[in-house]
């Protein structure tokens, strides 16, 4: 039976390589579309958890994670032997920059060579994880075909970039439209299949490369706006101008403008990091850019720029920085979540410890 068969009638065996934000929900939605499926994880706590039923994910309940593990549908192992018997692969590890601002796709590496192990015919695999353009074909494609078959003839291989909005209770793995970018044609229809049989909404592209540089567009837009309006925040700040009332009389303009708010830095998964990724191919391929370098250079001090107002505000109030007691109410990058990868709380902090000393969080 070929692959498409068995999307079609669902006989098809998918695995999720990394079981965190990213692929815990989407395991949790290819099992609850009627697909035995495999998570797998190098975390053993990960993986006792997701068996039990009990999800450590914010954007996954207890009662569909428990829903499809009793119906046999979804089950969690450390064990990358279980390749052997999947059809498609969804590889969500994580990709970090290092601390040169490089990326670090040593994650997604690791993980290729366990598939390369247990590679076989009529396979899909499909990377998820944010990562440069070119690393598709440049990467994943010549470490698969080392094991003699070929991408786009033997076996199939595409891009998708995962757009999770951790803590969106509108938008989430179910609803928000899947980009697609295979080596081939087949390779977009298969993949493209695969998340139709979970009756995802997809947006197929020509290339993994094109699919790749959505998603770097998609967070690179929103670094350099926000670089932009913490610009503006610092220049109202030196001209005494109320910058919150700026934006919100400039959002009644109905066309031509889009409101981005002032804040203390950029946290979370993708926006501090991901821009960066493009930059750095960019410069690989000899272009320099520069919105993004500036965008992010003024977005890093901005941790900085809060400690700085906290010292003016004591001094407004004639308070002696030196032994004043700070505390810190909430650490995540943004509200109504408990992560706080890349928060600009963690420098903020930092920061006022080395001024203050005596400083609390919340």
């Amino acid at each position: 039976m070929t692959l498409r068969d068995k999307l079609k009638n669902k006989k098809a065996v998918a695995s999720v390589i990394g079981l965190g934000y990213v692929g815990l929900p989407l395991a949790v939605e290819l099992a609850l579309a009627g697909l035995e499926t495999i998570g797998i994880d190098i975390s053993p706590e990960k993986v006792a958890r997701a068996n039990s039923g009990v999800s450590y994910i914010g954007d996954v309940s207890d009662h569909d994670l428990s829903k499809v593990v009793k119906k046999g549908k979804l089950r969690a192992t450390t064990e990358f032997e279980s390749l052997a018997s999947a059809d498609t692969v969804n590889i969500c590890v994580p990709t970090p920059l290092r601390k040169t601002k490089d990326p670090d796709i040593s994650y997604i590496v690791a993980a290729v060579k366990e598939i390369q192990k247990y590679l076989h015919k009529e396979q899909l695999i499909i990377l998820e994880s944010t990562t440069y353009p070119g690393t598709t074909e440049e990467v994943i494609q010549p470490l698969l075909e080392a094991t003699g078959l070929r991408a786009g003839k033997d076996f199939y291989l595409a891009f998708s970039p995962e757009r999770v909005d951790p803590g969106n209770e509108k938008y989430t793995t179910k609803n928000i439209p899947k980009v697609v970018g295979g080596l081939t044609g087949k390779c977009t229809r298969l993949a493209v299949a695969l998340y139709k049989t979970a009756k995802m909404n997809t947006v197929p592209v020509n290339s993994a490369r094109v699919a790749e540089t959505v998603k770097l567009l998609e967070n690179t837009f929103r670094s350099v706006n926000i670089g932009l309006v913490n610009e503006i925040a610092l220049m109202c700040h030196k001209m005494n101008i109320n910058v919150w009332e700026v934006i919100d009389a400039a959002a009644t303009k109905p066309f031509g403008f889009m409101p981005f708010y002032p804040g203390p830095g950029l946290g979370g998964h993708c926006i501090p990091i991901d821009p960066f990724y493009l930059s750095w191919k960019a410069k690989m391929s000899g272009f320099e850019a520069r919105f993004i370098e500036l965008s992010g250079s003024i977005n890093s001090d901005m941790p900085a720029h809060v400690v700085n107002r906290v010292a003016e505000a004591l001094n407004d109030r004639k308070k002696c920085i030196n032994g004043s007691k700070v505390l810190i109410m909430g650490l995540s990058y943004k509200e109504d979540i408990d992560d706080t990868r890349e928060s600009p709380a963690h420098e903020i902090i930092q920061l006022l410890q080395h001024r203050y000393q005596q400083v609390f969080c919340f």
